[in-house]
């Protein structure tokens, strides 16, 4: 079985850093988005600027599960900005 899109070079290193258990509001975006969301993360350099970046997102995921009547997403399982604290 090969690695899906997205996955490469996660073999080995435990869950995938994205997708629907680690990516909040995965289910609410489309394809394109997630992508761009995904490459956004990746590009981060600082822990204040991801930080900043992902409330934003929350703010606009909840915002849209409220827009089509359905639960908030549930938080992500790990803090996808941790590895950028100094």
């Amino acid at each position: 079985m090969g690695m899906g899109p997205g996955m490469r070079g996660q073999r080995g290193r435990g869950a995938a850093r994205w997708g629907s258990n680690a990516t909040y509001g995965w289910s609410l975006m489309t394809s394109q988005e997630r992508t761009e969301h995904r490459q956004r993360m990746q590009s981060m350099t600082s822990y204040a600027d991801c930080t900043a970046y992902r409330d934003q997102h929350h703010e606009q995921m909840m915002a849209r599960a409220k827009e089509r009547g359905v639960a908030a997403p549930a938080q992500p399982r790990r803090d996808a900005c941790a590895g950028l604290k100094k």
